[in-house]
């Protein structure tokens, strides 16, 4: 089976396509607010799942990682405007140490394609 990449860096592909699955980097977002950098990251899932051939209705899992679970519901309010009613993936959600302080949220997709 092939394997496709995307967003091709030294370090890592922004996306990887093996088979039917579209396997995605770990995505963060620019702003202020768990609000903004959520929009913001959905925002490049929704791109870069097209660039693939999906879209957010094909995600299998989203694993997401708060630097502060008091803005859970924050961070929820945003997700639960962007999934599709019915389209809802297998989830979950912790608290870490994330790549910079300046990021408060980053979230992970997996997705078929």
């Amino acid at each position: 089976m092939s394997i496709r990449r995307v967003e091709v860096g030294q370090r890592m592909s922004q996306v990887v396509v093996h088979g039917n699955t579209a396997y995605l980097a770990g995505q963060v977002g620019e702003g202020e607010s768990v609000k903004a950098q959520t929009r913001d990251i959905l925002a490049t899932v929704d791109r870069l799942l097209a660039e693939v051939g999906s879209d957010k209705t094909k995600i299998l899992q989203a694993i997401i990682w708060l630097s502060d679970m008091s803005t859970f519901a924050e961070m929820n309010k945003v997700w639960d405007e962007w999934v599709p009613q019915g389209h809802a993936p297998a989830r979950a959600t912790g608290e870490a140490k994330l790549a910079a302080p300046k990021y408060k949220v980053e979230i992970i997709v997996t997705a078929a394609v």
